[in-house]
């Protein structure tokens, strides 16, 4: 019997310079090979599929000052930009840990570091939440160093299998961490009008509030809010009152909050940072130096009023009097990085 040749498989066409869908976007998911298609999407100001440009990445070295031989946390690594860079002022001399939640971005982040000729040498990632920097400190010793970057990687909000964004329709899911938790659809189903008003308030300072969370329980009545589709939907019913003219900008607005609050909610944001500021002290090195990006009003309260307290009780010698921004040209190359606010503190040095 004669062997029957496999028919040739064509590869799936590259559609246009931007593809829309998330998976189609091969080139840009590889940097290494397509350098030049991913330059031309940083350029328009976009941030290519798959990718996390870093943000504040002079102002963060600039202010950390980082020596050969010290020791480093990232506390978030996201896509391990900062950590690259940081890595690199140690000159093969000294150690930095990062953690993350997400173990799908953690093991991917952890290779691409790992190519670029930082191994366990020189890095030790973990998977862990950065709530519990103190497990780290016990067992890695005092940091002259902390970063902490309290931004959604664009790996996550690219991706529509994780639920972070409503301009694509998947599953609305919004945890850091996929199998930790419960879903903000799950969430959704047994949450009170009440609680859903209060989120919106707290968590985004929603104008809206009380018509979403009233339109969220009428919708829930018929059927369940299961995808990032179905919540924008009822966003959009539940704002069908304002003109014509003003809606889309206002449902817009209203989506980006709404799904920001959802996400602080599934993920306990507000606590974990609470707890991460409570402890950012201990794990310092005398004089050590700590700088934390916020990219919500909610999030550079409580660290602009832990790092007040602590200043005001000795424990930090020096702290930023105000936000430090990145620059327009920053802005204008990264869209993403708009709304970010940079805080520093110092430790005080011990007797």
């Amino acid at each position: 019997m004669e062997n029957q040749e496999k028919p040739h498989k064509r590869r799936v066409r590259y559609s246009g310079t931007h593809p829309k869908r998330f998976s189609e976007k091969y080139k840009e998911h590889q940097p290494e090979k397509y350098a030049d298609v991913v330059e031309k999407v940083i350029r328009k100001g976009s941030t290519p599929a798959g990718m996390h440009i870093s943000i504040c990445v002079k102002e963060i070295l600039d202010f950390l000052q980082i020596q050969p031989g010290q020791r480093g946390l990232d506390a978030t690594l996201g896509y391990g930009g900062h950590t690259l860079e940081m890595l690199k002022c140690l000159k093969g001399e000294g150690h930095i840990y990062g953690l993350d939640v997400d173990p799908i971005e953690s093991e991917k982040t952890k290779e691409r570091l790992k190519k670029q000729g930082f191994g366990e040498d020189i890095l030790t990632v973990k998977l862990l939440n950065f709530r519990n920097i103190d497990q780290v400190a016990e067992e890695a010793g005092k940091f002259d160093f902390v970063l902490a970057d309290l931004g959604v990687s664009s790996m996550q909000i690219d991706n529509p299998e994780r639920g972070f964004s409503y301009k694509v329709d998947g599953p609305l899911d919004l945890r850091m961490n996929p199998q930790k938790g419960i879903s903000a659809a799950e969430r959704l189903k047994e949450v009170t009008q009440e609680e859903l008003y209060g989120m919106l308030l707290e968590n985004a300072d929603e104008p809206y509030a009380e018509e979403i969370s009233k339109a969220v329980i009428r919708q829930r009545r018929i059927r369940p809010i299961e995808t990032t589709t179905d919540l924008k939907q009822v966003i959009e019913q539940a704002l069908s009152f304002i003109p014509e003219k003003e809606r889309k900008e206002a449902v817009k607005k209203s989506c980006q909050r709404s799904f920001q609050a959802l996400r602080i909610d599934v993920n306990s944001e507000f606590e974990v940072l609470y707890d991460f500021l409570e402890k950012l002290p201990q794990v310092l090195a005398p004089n050590g130096r700590a700088a934390i990006l916020t990219f919500h009003s909610g999030e550079d309260r409580l660290v602009k009023k832990s790092f007040k307290q602590f200043y005001k009780e000795g424990i930090y010698s020096d702290i930023s009097k105000n936000v430090i921004r990145p620059s327009q040209e920053e802005c204008a190359r990264n869209s993403r990085a708009r709304s970010t606010k940079m805080r520093w503190a110092i430790r005080a040095q011990e007797i």
